[in-house]
């Protein structure tokens, strides 16, 4: 890994500041369980890392008129939460089929739907494909046994989220700050 500031805002303003000064060179981490991969892996080299624990609001849980879920719930959470599986039970269920225990105690729902790529050419350092700017998408003719078989194109990569489609079903939304 190579070196990086560690910066620990304690409010959504101070994100919104932080990343209008250097938002291609920030990373932002929650859980950590996808982005500390691509770190390891020298896929992503920022100048910053953001980390979001901080952030009392974006721990928010409402369950009147509906459902309201900041971004640091942890997968966890929504599985074991009973209000959800009395009244949403197909997002615990996807929610308890996402990794292992571990993973679902650290990984949240901000970062199950941020995740970037699974492929192996996107994760692989030898390979410069679309996702990072290459001209080709190498699973067109390699290795494509999880990517998408119809339509697609020019990446065949399919989205990781295990909670995205749930939610989509769910017709939820996202607020976006900043």
């Amino acid at each position: 890994m190579h070196k990086f500031d560690y910066l620990n805002p304690t409010s959504l303003q101070q994100v919104t500041e932080l990343l209008k000064s250097d938002h291609k060179g920030t990373a932002i981490i929650a859980g950590g369980t996808d982005l500390l991969d691509r770190l390891k892996e020298r896929l992503l080299k920022p100048r910053k890392v953001l980390n979001l624990k901080n952030i009392p609001e974006l721990r928010e849980v409402r369950k009147t008129n509906g459902l309201k879920l900041g971004a640091l719930i942890t997968i966890a959470e929504i599985a074991d939460d009973p209000y959800i599986h009395r009244h949403y039970p197909a997002l615990a269920q996807a929610a308890l089929s996402i990794a292992t225990p571990q993973l679902r105690n650290m990984g949240t729902l901000g970062g199950n739907l941020a995740q970037r790529p699974r492929c192996w050419y996107f994760r692989g350092s030898e390979y410069h494909c679309l996702k990072k700017g290459g001209r080709k998408c190498f699973a067109v003719e390699g290795l494509n046994k999880y990517h998408a078989i119809l339509g697609g194109g020019p990446c065949y990569i399919v989205h990781p989220s295990d909670l995205a489609l749930v939610l989509i079903a769910y017709r939820a939304s996202i607020e976006i700050v900043g």
